[in-house]
């Protein structure tokens, strides 16, 4: 659901994607490889073509790393059948492809057009899950009880077919009026489900709208989106596949994880002494993620705790291990353990992740390439992570700040999402007292100077709108 839009005018993207040393192209060698093998016939597997899957993505999107089917077993509980891009099956170990991939590490995503770990001859061609067309994929067919829990685990190199590309928006309309299609039809009930299990488990997902820059004609939009359902199911079959990942890994004890310090007592303390001044309930028992579940973000008081609970989310690494089992395994926020396998399209870890899990399964060692790479996977895809998380950032930075420009001195009405030191309203030493305030319009989050009321709203005064430092600030008026 999108909350609130706002345009903007033209913006050029080049300095950033320079300052970020992003890559405009592929090397001759790795792009003559992608277009090899996209030239190439699908590679051979268990034929689950009569299988009628479908994709489930942002409307834009032709990188589709997933495609599922969902149906009931005879004799009561669910099979979940997940086919992710066989991407290990395109990219030759030891070539030109596999090192400039390493070079990636990840797709980087901006609003002028992305930043590809793969050639788009590859990953929005012969390797993505499009309609209509065979796909090779290693699928993944979990069976649940009535429950939602895990009974039974299997995973094959197959080829699949997709009936349809279905994007969230028009799912959620079609669930709403319940006309969902036949192969994502229970993915509300299995979805409701999954989190229930999360919940209990101590699972803590934050229900934070996101802001994004789109294009809009000549100029950009600068969007404020919450999920909707059907995308909060989707990452439900995401996170249940991660999950047996991971038990297939740590069983065989060696794989890649994804992890996660649990929050720490302390941490969850503070918290707690937050909520009873924003108006936010949490009897005795509740986890975090429970209480987190029924907010509206769209109102302040909800949207602080919201954003204060997000501190408890820190520390998430990969964890790659190797005969000896991690002394932490587990993921804080998933409240299990969990790997990253169902986009390996988009990230360099899924890949092998996926081959280590594969051979596991099927009994066999596994392939001294994807060994030997598990190691090195952590540190690669740190600096990655934190070049895309940068890319992200700064497009809705100078986004901002574009925006603005012309506005220095205007007052807006806000919300306040975060202080500087609560709940005791210390400032940090050598810096004015502040936080972070979201406008009401347009839906811009930046800092703002002054006392401020955690969850409590205020007016604002833009002080500062600087494209080429990308930085708006405000000062309480």
């Amino acid at each position: 659901m999108v909350i609130r839009r706002v345009l903007a005018p033209r913006i050029d993207f080049g300095a950033l994607r320079r300052e970020l040393g992003l890559p405009d192209g592929f090397p001759d060698a790795a792009q003559r490889e992608a277009d090899e093998s996209a030239a190439a016939p699908p590679p051979t597997g268990a034929d689950r073509t009569d299988v009628p899957f479908v994709t489930v993505d942002p409307a834009s999107s032709r990188d589709l790393d997933q495609a599922m089917h969902l149906s009931r077993l005879p004799g009561g509980g669910y099979r979940v059948r997940y086919a992710i891009a066989d991407v290990a099956a395109h990219v030759r170990p030891g070539g030109a492809l596999e090192e400039e991939t390493w070079r990636r590490g990840q797709t980087v995503y901006l609003p002028d057009g992305n930043v590809p770990l793969h050639p788009h001859t590859l990953s929005e061609g012969a390797a993505s899950l499009l309609p209509d067309v065979d796909r090779a994929a290693v699928l993944w067919t979990i069976d649940l009880d009535g429950d939602g829990g895990t009974v039974a685990v299997a995973l094959e190199r197959a080829r699949v077919r997709s009936r349809a590309k279905l994007d969230y928006v028009g799912v959620q309309a079609a669930a709403d009026a319940g006309r969902l299609p036949e192969p994502i039809a229970l993915l509300p009930e299995i979805g409701d489900l999954l989190t229930a299990r999360g919940l209990r488990r101590g699972a803590i997902n934050l229900p934070l709208p996101e802001q994004d820059v789109e294009p809009d004609g000549d100029g950009w939009r600068l969007v404020l989106r919450g999920p909707v359902p059907m995308e909060d199911h989707n990452a439900q079959i995401s996170l249940l596949t991660g999950m047996a990942a991971a038990d297939i890994m740590l069983a065989g004890r060696v794989g890649l994880l994804r992890t996660m310090p649990t929050p720490r007592p302390e941490a969850v303390a503070r918290l707690r002494a937050a909520a009873t001044p924003l108006g936010v309930e949490w009897p005795d028992g509740m986890g975090v993620g429970e209480v987190l579940v029924g907010l509206d973000a769209s109102q302040p008081r909800a949207a602080a705790f919201i954003d204060q609970a997000a501190e408890l989310m820190r520390g998430a690494a990969y964890t790659a291990f190797d005969g000896e089992l991690p002394e932490q395994p587990e993921h804080g926020g998933v409240a299990a353990a969990y790997a990253h396998v169902t986009a390996p399209l988009r990230r360099l870890a899924d890949r092998y992740a996926t081959e280590v899990c594969l051979a596991l399964h099927e009994g066999r060692p596994v392939p001294d390439w994807a060994r030997a790479a598990l190691p090195k996977l952590p540190e690669v895809m740190a600096a990655t992570d934190r070049t895309a998380s940068a890319a992200t950032r700064g497009a809705v930075e100078l986004a901002e700040a574009v925006l603005l420009e012309h506005r220095v001195g205007e007052v807006f009405e806000a919300a306040v999402l975060d202080v500087d030191a609560p709940p005791n309203g210390q400032a940090k030493p050598g810096r004015p007292p502040g936080g972070t305030v979201a406008l009401d319009a347009p839906p811009v989050r930046a800092r703002c100077t002054g006392e401020l009321p955690l969850g409590g709203r205020v007016q604002v005064r833009l002080v500062t709108a600087d494209p080429v430092a990308r930085k708006v600030l405000f000062a309480r008026a």
